[in-house]
């Protein structure tokens, strides 16, 4: 299951950061995180918190992990590398956009089918 919710935040090459709900990021591919084998057979479930920045293409070109299991998060980091975006135009020009993803690894009850959730913000 994939739930998005999202806000973005536009960056100047001057430094400067706008907050605005109106900038939201809009993701047009989502690859899910395959859970680790170990982290499965350790019974680790959490979340890991991305923090992204999507160049002018909509491709992503910085991550950074800012919290998460260890085992956890080359899965969640291999994962939203991948993802696409559709990228935040204003003023005509397409800009810059930072986002922060957060993917939650559950193990389900019965554990045969381990799924990890991604959600953005």
């Amino acid at each position: 299951m994939v739930s998005l919710a999202a806000s973005g935040q536009q960056t100047h090459d001057d430094g400067v950061r706008i907050h605005c709900k109106l900038l939201d990021s809009h993701p047009i591919k989502i690859v899910r995180p395959t859970y680790p084998e170990l982290a499965r057979q350790a019974h680790i479930e959490g979340r890991v918190t991305l923090i992204c920045l999507i160049g002018t293409d909509g491709l992503m070109e910085k991550i950074e992990v800012k919290k998460g299991h260890p085992l956890l998060i080359q899965a969640a980091t291999q994962a939203v590398a991948q993802w696409r975006f559709r990228p935040l135009v204003l003023n005509g020009k397409a800009v810059q956009m930072e986002t922060t993803v957060n993917v939650d690894f559950q193990l389900p009850k019965d554990q045969k089918n381990a799924e990890a959730v991604c959600l953005t913000r």
